[in-house]
């Protein structure tokens, strides 16, 4: 094996052992709805924050509802948007503790750490404009001209202060050497910078029309973020065309750059890995993988949720379910609505 072969295999298995404290955070869902986070011992009920974070915490107490309400955010976003692939996000339910496929630097990681840090950035924004951070408001009218047949108004998302402040946390743990080797804390920290892009591209113009009986004759606009859901399925798509990379000494920086040198550079807006995925087939432990058997499969379908797919050509068990439904309703006037019971029966499949 050459010098550089053993490098990689040297590289590749101390990532092995990573404790992927940079999203322990998530674990704020287990026990962090149950205090009010008004004294800085609560701080001290996750042992998997940083000095960092333990700090910010203490100083900004207010924002850890936001952090809470961002760490059950990010577990629902992540598992609905990949309820349709044989990797679905189950073991992010694990946290603070992480199985391999969230502790190694793999396109899941990825994924997860990008989704993590543009949603608290996002709960923070929010919580802003809706009047719950004593420590913001809303966001500062918009810099650019407003155009004829709209005035600057409302009380827009304070993105700023939200990234501001949700980079500050999410951030902290990836820049403490004991969150793991240089190169996977390189590659989160590029990661959460993805999130936070994708976030600033939720951003968008949102308006209320003012006039006579709805004319809207004049509109008030101003600067909104859009759902998880859509931030969501931006960091999906990279997710799919993410970069697989390496540590690399360029000058005197240590960079990542693309595993495979024909490969453009690495993009400010694209995600990156470090370790190739399992195919989530067959469950193992090492690898983090719950395997696809008696997961629901579409019979119908093409894509990852086809049976083909899904069940790795293991192929699929059929059942009928009957599903109870209210039906036929009506409404009286006045003021209630009565309904019948309906029974529908339909197929379902899951795989071998």
């Amino acid at each position: 094996m050459t010098a550089y072969g053993s490098f990689l295999l040297f590289f590749v298995m101390s990532l092995s052992v990573i404790s992927c404290t940079g999203i322990s955070w998530l674990g704020l869902t287990v026990n962090g709805s149950s205090v009010g986070w008004n004294q800085t011992q609560h701080c001290k009920l996750l042992d998997g924050l940083v000095p960092d974070q333990h700090q910010l915490c203490k100083r900004n107490l207010e924002l850890m509802h936001s952090i809470v309400h961002a760490a059950k955010l990010t577990k629902s976003a992540c598992q609905s948007s990949f309820s349709d692939m044989r990797w679905n996000c189950s073991s992010i339910e694990s946290a603070p503790h992480f199985t391999p496929d969230l502790a190694k630097g793999t396109r899941e990681a990825a994924f997860v750490f990008s989704l993590a840090a543009a949603v608290v950035s996002h709960a923070i924004a929010r919580a802003c404009a809706s009047g719950e951070l004593p420590s913001c408001s809303c966001a500062p009218a918009p810099s650019e001209q407003a155009a004829p047949d709209f005035r600057w108004g409302g009380c827009g998302d304070n993105v700023r202060y939200g990234l501001q402040m949700g980079s500050a946390f999410s951030d902290a743990p990836m820049k403490n050497r004991r969150s793991g080797p240089q190169a996977f804390r390189l590659m989160q920290l590029h990661n959460n910078a993805v999130g936070r892009q994708a976030l600033m591209d939720a951003l968008e113009m949102k308006c209320k029309c003012h006039g006579v009986s709805g004319s809207c004759s004049v509109k008030t606009c101003w600067k909104g973020l859009q759902d998880i859901k859509s931030i969501s399925a931006d960091l999906k798509s990279k997710y799919l065309s993410a970069t697989k990379v390496i540590p690399r000494q360029i000058g005197t920086r240590r960079q990542l750059v693309p595993r495979e040198m024909e490969v453009r550079p690495v993009g400010e807006n694209e995600l990156v890995y470090l370790v190739s995925s399992p195919d989530y087939c067959s469950q193992n432990a090492k690898q983090g993988s719950f395997g696809t058997t008696d997961r629901q499969c579409n019979k119908t379908a093409t894509g990852s949720e086809s049976c083909g797919l899904m069940c790795c050509g293991r192929g699929y068990n059929a059942y009928s379910e009957v599903l109870v439904e209210r039906c036929q309703c009506k409404y009286h006037w006045c003021c209630y609505v009565s309904c019948k019971t309906c029974h529908r029966t339909v197929e379902r499949y899951v795989c071998k």
